[in-house]
Order: C-alpha cells, then sequence, then structure tokens
C-alpha cells in the first residue's frame, strides 16, 4: 500500500489551529477525508471520515497543548454536539480516534450556553450565541463551533436581508474577538462550496481569518483509498494487473464516489458475473455499460481512409492524418505519453484551411463510419458563442442566474451521448473564457457544469474547424469592413500550410496549442481533379434521388459533364470549395431540372435526356415512341 503524507489542507489547519480565531474551507467539502494515527502524519490513515470528525480529530491531536470542546450547527438540526449514528458506536470512536492516556475520552458535555440555543430556526439568534461563546473568556477549554452550509443561511451574499446582516456582524464580531483560553483562540469554522458564498466584507482584510480550499483527491490519495477499501485487488493478480488502470480511470471522483462505485460492482456481479470493474465505472460515470468505442469493426478501421475519400474529395494529406488519430483513438492509446493519458478525450484534432474544402464532411463522414450514425456528430457553431458569459450557455448558468435550471448546451449534450464526436466550428469566434475551459478538458477530460455535476469528456473525439489564415478582416480608412484574401487557389500546398500555421499560433494561447500538439491539419483548395469528382458526385446523387423520390430516369451525356467540370474550375468556385460547387450545381443543375420536371409534367417511368449544345444545356423528354422501341 502507498505511503502518503497528511493532505496540504489539513497541515494547514493543524499549524494554524490556536493562532486563528476563523477558518472558512470551501471545494470538495462533502467527501471522505483521511485521518492518521497519532504524532505521525507519515503514516498511512487510519480511516477515512467525513469532515466533522476530521476537524475534531485535527484539534484534539494527542501533541495539542490542550483539549478543544466542539458544537456543531447547521441549518436544519441547530446546535449539536454529537456525531450521530454515522459512526456507529461513537463513544468507541471517540477513543479510537482521542488521546491515549486518558480512558475518558472527550468531553462532550453541552455547556449551559449552547443548551439554550439546541434548536434555533432564528439566525441572528443563532449567531448571537456562537458569538457570546466564542468571546466568552471564563471557560476552563477553548471551543470550536463549527457551521455546516453556511451559504443556506442566507439569500444571497451581495443582497443580505436585515437579519442576515446582523448574522454576519455577530459571526464578524466573534472572528475579531474570540477569547484566548490556555493560549488558544475559541475558534469558528465555516463550510461553504466556494469563498464568495459569504459577505466579501466578512473576510476580507479580516487577520484573523484563514481560507482554506479542499481539493479533491489526487491520484496519490486516491490510490491510498483504493488499496484501502478495494479489497479485490487482493484476491488475485489478474485484478492487481487493473489496478493501476483503475486508479487512472477514476480521475475525478471523490472518495465518497469510490465508496459508491465498489457497491455498484458488487451490486453488477450479483446480476451479471462477467461484470468487470471497469465496466462498472463506465456505468458510474455515463449511466450505460457499452462502450461504443470497443464495439467498432476493426475491419472498418483498416478500410477508413478509403471510406473517407469517397465522401470526401482531393484531401488525402488531412484525410490520412485523421485515420492515424482515430486508430490511436479506437486502440485507446491516444495520450499515453501524458501523466493524464487515461482520462483525456479520445483524440483531439484542428482542421484549418479555406472554406467549403471538407472539414466538417469529413468529420460527419467520421461519425457515420464509427458510430453508425452522423448524429453522433454534435455540432456547435462557435461564432455563436463570442460574447462575454458565452461560456455559461455551454456548460450552464452557476446557481441563482437565468438559465441555471436548463444546464450547458455542451454539458447536456454529453451527458446524453457520451461517446460522440464533438465538432466546433470556427472555433477563433469563441470568446476567450470559452477556450479556458476548454484547456481542463483538453487535459483532464472533464468539466463541472453550472448544477456542480461533472461531465466526462474521456470517451469523445474532439475536433476543431477554423479559417484563420485564409483571409483577414479590417477596417479600411473611410471606417468600411473589409475582407482580405490572403492565400488563392492558384498558391500550391506547400505554401499555403505554413501561412495557415503562422496564422493559427499568433491567434491561439500556447498552452491550447501545446494540448492539441501536432495534430493541426490543414486542408488544401479544392483542385480542378477534385472538383471534377466532386460534380461527378453531386450529380450521381441528384439523379439518384430523382429516381427514388419521383421515379424518373435521368440520363447526362459525357458533354455535359465536361460542361460543368469546365464551369466548377472558375477560379471563383475554387474559392469558395465544395460549398461553391454545390451552389454552382444548385443554379445551373438542380433549378433548370426542377423546371423542366413540371413544366414538361414528367411521370413516373419517363426518362430525361440532358445534353449540351452552344454552351446550353438542353433537357429533353424521350417519348413514349422512343421507349417502345427500347422495349421499356
Amino acid at each position: 500500500m502507498q505511503r502518503q503524507t497528511m493532505p496540504k489542507w489539513q497541515r494547514e489547519i493543524s499549524s494554524f489551529k490556536g493562532i486563528k480565531s476563523t477558518f472558512i474551507l470551501e471545494g470538495n467539502i462533502n467527501d471522505f477525508y483521511p485521518v492518521y494515527p497519532e504524532g505521525d502524519e507519515n503514516a498511512l490513515p487510519m480511516a477515512f471520515v467525513d469532515l466533522n470528525m476530521t476537524l475534531f480529530k485535527l484539534f484534539n491531536e494527542s501533541h495539542a497543548s490542550c483539549e478543544y470542546e466542539f458544537m456543531f450547527c447547521d441549518p436544519a438540526t441547530g446546535i449539536y454536539n454529537r456525531f450521530g449514528d454515522a459512526y456507529g458506536n461513537i463513544e468507541e470512536m471517540l477513543k479510537k480516534y482521542g488521546k491515549p492516556d486518558k480512558d475518558e475520552g472527550f468531553s462532550f458535555a453541552m455547556d449551559k450556553v449552547f443548551r439554550k440555543a439546541c434548536k434555533l430556526d432564528d439566525i441572528e439568534r443563532l449567531s448571537s450565541t456562537i458569538r457570546n461563546a466564542l468571546v466568552d473568556s471564563d471557560r476552563e477549554k477553548p471551543v470550536t463551533v463549527v457551521m455546516n452550509f453556511v451559504s443556506r443561511y442566507i439569500s444571497s451574499p451581495t443582497t443580505l436581508e436585515p437579519e442576515e446582516n446582523k448574522m454576519f456582524l455577530n459571526l464578524l464580531f466573534a472572528s475579531l474577538n474570540a477569547a484566548k483560553i490556555n493560549e488558544q483562540f475559541n475558534t469558528l469554522v465555516m463550510i461553504v462550496e466556494k469563498f464568495n458564498d459569504l459577505p466579501a466584507w466578512f473576510f476580507y482584510n479580516n487577520p484573523n481569518v484563514r481560507t482554506i480550499s479542499i481539493p479533491d483527491p489526487d491520484k496519490a490519495m486516491r490510490t491510498v483509498f483504493i488499496d484501502k477499501e478495494y479489497t479485490e485487488f487482493q484476491q488475485s493478480s489478474d485484478m492487481m494487473k487493473l489496478h493501476d488502470k483503475f486508479v487512472d480511470v477514476t480521475d475525478g471522483l471523490k472518495h465518497r464516489e469510490l465508496k459508491e462505485l465498489r457497491s455498484l460492482y458488487h451490486r453488477l456481479l450479483l446480476r451479471k458475473p462477467e461484470t468487470g470493474l471497469l465496466d462498472a465505472v463506465s456505468i458510474y460515470k455515463y449511466g450505460i455499460i457499452e462502450n461504443m468505442w470497443h464495439s467498432i469493426d476493426r475491419e472498418k478501421i483498416t478500410n477508413l481512409e478509403e471510406l473517407l475519400k469517397k465522401r470526401v474529395m482531393g484531401q488525402d494529406v488531412a484525410i490520412s492524418r485523421t485515420v492515424n488519430v482515430v486508430k490511436r483513438a479506437v486502440s485507446g492509446l491516444s495520450g499515453l505519453q501524458h501523466s493524464s493519458g487515461q482520462n483525456k478525450p479520445r483524440g483531439v484534432l484542428f482542421f484549418a484551411g479555406p472554406t467549403g474544402t471538407g472539414k466538417t464532411e469529413l468529420t460527419k463522414a467520421l461519425a457515420e463510419v464509427l458510430f453508425g450514425d452522423e448524429n453522433n456528430c454534435i455540432r456547435f457553431d462557435m461564432s455563436e458563442f463570442s460574447e462575454a458569459h458565452a461560456d455559461q450557455k455551454l456548460f450552464g448558468a452557476p446557481p441563482g442566474y437565468v438559465g441555471y435550471e436548463a444546464g450547458g448546451q455542451l454539458t447536456n449534450a454529453i451527458k446524453e451521448k457520451p461517446f460522440s464526436i464533438l465538432l466546433f466550428d470556427e472555433i477563433e469566434k469563441a470568446h476567450p473564457s470559452i477556450m479556458d475551459k476548454f484547456l481542463q478538458i483538453l487535459e483532464d477530460g472533464r468539466m463541472t457544469d453550472g448544477q456542480g455535476n461533472t461531465v466526462y469528456f474521456s470517451e469523445t473525439l474532439i475536433i476543431f474547424t477554423s479559417n484563420l489564415g485564409i483571409t483577414r478582416q479590417y477596417v479600411d480608412s473611410s471606417g468600411r469592413e473589409r475582407r482580405e484574401q490572403l492565400v488563392f487557389p492558384n498558391e500550391t500546398y506547400e505554401e499555403i500550410q505554413p501561412k495557415v500555421i503562422s496564422a493559427i499560433k499568433n491567434h491561439f494561447k500556447p498552452e491550447v496549442l501545446n494540448r492539441i500538439g501536432n495534430n493541426v491539419i490543414v486542408y488544401d483548395f479544392i483542385r480542378p481533379e477534385s472538383a471534377k469528382a466532386i460534380v461527378r458526385g453531386q450529380v450521381d446523387k441528384i439523379n439518384t434521388r430523382i429516381a427514388k423520390q419521383n421515379k424518373i430516369e435521368v440520363q447526362i451525356s459525357d458533354d455535359t459533364l465536361e460542361y460543368y467540370y469546365k464551369l466548377s474550375n472558375k477560379s471563383d468556385v475554387l474559392e469558395m470549395g465544395g460549398r461553391g460547387i454545390g451552389n454552382l450545381m444548385e443554379e445551373k443543375y438542380i433549378n433548370p431540372l426542377a423546371d423542366f420536371i413540371f413544366e414538361s409534367t414528367c411521370q413516373e417511368g419517363d426518362i430525361i435526356k440532358i445534353d449540351i449544345a452552344d454552351e446550353k444545356v438542353k433537357f429533353t423528354k424521350v417519348d413514349e415512341a422512343v421507349k417502345l422501341i427500347k422495349g421499356e
């Protein structure tokens, strides 16, 4: 079992108890925490207990200069001096964690000050009671008062009601005037979700206050907890092989959640004996046992490059590099060079280049090939998230703000489809605050939404797209917005690539680029040969759709196709890429064809021939006589 020193926040309390009269604790306040043998904080923990018991133990260590009496309060119970039934026989627990040289354990007699206020429904009287106790110097032992869920006593820290304001004035007075008993301050401990749950004037510039954040368990502490609680790893060598991976994939889980996860694992074993511990993690995080990455047909991956080239033309370099990343994602080898590799997203890609070159199309094609459905590609147009506080639309508004109940668009989507491809189009248009959020997602593979729920991105493939380096928007001397083209279709790919990469490096912070790594893939302009393939593909698609829906056959001559090839090779069309060709085909092919079908009253079974003469496309319907000669 791994040795682990006492967490920093516990050592900080141990160092400043009796010196500071007030502690404010925030962060991971509802977890289990380690308690250690007396006098040896470098030993392995004896047990993991809740925050009340942890504080009791920290303030009453054997080497402490004096013993503290403890009182607790919360909005539901009022003031109390017992831990409740959470620990079974409380007297045994007190002896176990008490001073070994005292048989009687610790005194828990509720004194007259607190007995009168045991069940309070008046926060002003509650705070007055606490104030009177903390400033009282006529005590045999110093007292520590632990206020749980302090923020739940008030409606808002910025707009206090009169009685709420009086409550904090009482507590501030107690903090500034706490009495010393045996050279140790009476102490107030306030527990909150975050510091700004309290009015800032209470603790700002208050020299008697020590603010301490309790972090989520790190890898070392999770390892200690798992080694102590998960006896399964000691039962077989096969289980021990999973130990390190289990520690990694539970990154972000609290000790309470690890305890729940073990119960879930044993419940699953009763229903489905072949269920593994890692399957239990998947169910705990995502609510489903089937990992879609594990069910991907390996033959599809083997032929992935050829499949994608049939759908996205002229981007062989981009497709080849994309396939390499996807292979790592499917095999679970992404990010292994990093310490937190097990929890990073399955893969990260950054598609850059001219508009209409297949960036979005390739992403949709990946979703269809990998997961059998384009709907597993979740797309966000980042131009919609360019304003301040736009991150709340993605990740959810904090409590008290409009839209809190709805949650975030991104976090909600991941809860519904944890195994998916995330596409963030035109990422350069996102507000900088969003990029700061992406840093955590790319590094840790998780994000806590506005409602406090942890959402995991470790089973997603994340793709950013950008047009940086292709054009530049500026304001001319007359104040008009202009757009300048920076790269052109007549340039080679070797000339375009460094310009685009340079623009990306100039726009994004180094820490963002470091997390993307070498996965920035620059797309080329649509070249003439690729344009020809796109035209051919679109004509086939249109004709097939007409045959299927209208039962009308469309026959197009080779000369007519050459005419459309020639139109698609114009520079203004190529600059717009596949979308430009699509717009061209809509104007020059679909619209005239649709007009002809309606004006000629074409019916099921008709044949339409398309020819070219004098640079004009001609549509004719094969008459009945011709169809009879052909035996149709």
